[in-house]
């Protein structure tokens, strides 16, 4: 499906992203990771192989988004998973933690669909990262439910506005990815517990569920201002 297509995937270094990449390069892609860590990047290429390359990148620095499709020159798709996600009580947040959320969230977002839109392909698309939050309010989620409200907005108006690129916006739920390592291993079993069953499906996402939604938005050149969730039904309960 993706034979002589090259993909851009900022952040498909862990968790979804590299669950993506391998998914593309198994349909026969391309695939240019970035994300922050060089650690990361480099355990991730080594095991995607050949049809892979790797490069660090900072996407709360917008020069160094600039510099970086300059680089990369024209291909298919652009993904934009890469995002540090943080949460707390409201009135004692720092705002400098909310606005480095937003520097790194939403912002990040923003320079790569501005800088890789220029060098998309006709046929091409533009696929976003919002989060469940943004539809289903949590307590200790007020500024990630804002961010994730203000992508899913963007990635909507741009698919107005860079059109006939596509453009989408996927929502995923909880997913077990890397991204929790910080939790025991008991703290993170019991809170995928206590959500899974919560679920109509009875389980927290894996990255993989995700991997194949992104896809699914990629191949369908119908599909445009959509905000695909992926949430095993978190939004009804």
């Amino acid at each position: 499906m993706f034979q002589n297509q090259k993909i851009v995937l900022i952040g498909g270094s862990s968790g979804i992203g590299l669950a993506t990449a391998k998914r593309l390069i198994a349909q026969g892609a391309e695939v240019i990771i970035a994300s922050r860590s060089e650690i990361k990047l480099q355990q991730a290429r080594a095991q995607l192989g050949k049809q892979a390359s790797a490069y660090p990148l900072d996407t709360t620095s917008e020069q160094e988004v600039q510099a970086f499709f300059e680089k990369v020159g024209t291909f298919n798709h652009l993904i934009v998973s890469a995002a540090e996600t943080s949460g707390g009580p409201f009135l004692h947040t720092e705002t400098a933690k909310a606005r480095q959320l937003f520097e790194s969230k939403f912002w990040g977002q923003y320079y790569a669909a501005k800088y890789g839109a220029p060098n998309i392909l006709p046929n091409g698309s533009i696929t976003l990262f919002s989060g469940v939050v943004a539809y289903k309010s949590m307590i200790g989620s007020s500024v990630l439910g804002a961010v994730n409200a203000a992508i899913a907005n963007l990635g909507q108006t741009l698919a107005l506005e860079l059109a006939p690129l596509r453009v989408n916006v996927v929502s995923p739920g909880i997913i077990d990815t890397p991204s929790r390592i910080q939790l025991s291993e008991e703290a993170r079993a019991n809170f995928y517990s206590t959500i899974a069953n919560k679920l109509p499906v009875q389980r927290v996402g894996q990255p993989e569920d995700v991997a194949l939604s992104v896809l699914y938005l990629l191949q369908n050149s119908f599909v445009t201002g959509t905000v695909l969730h992926v949430e095993g039904g978190h939004v009804l309960t």
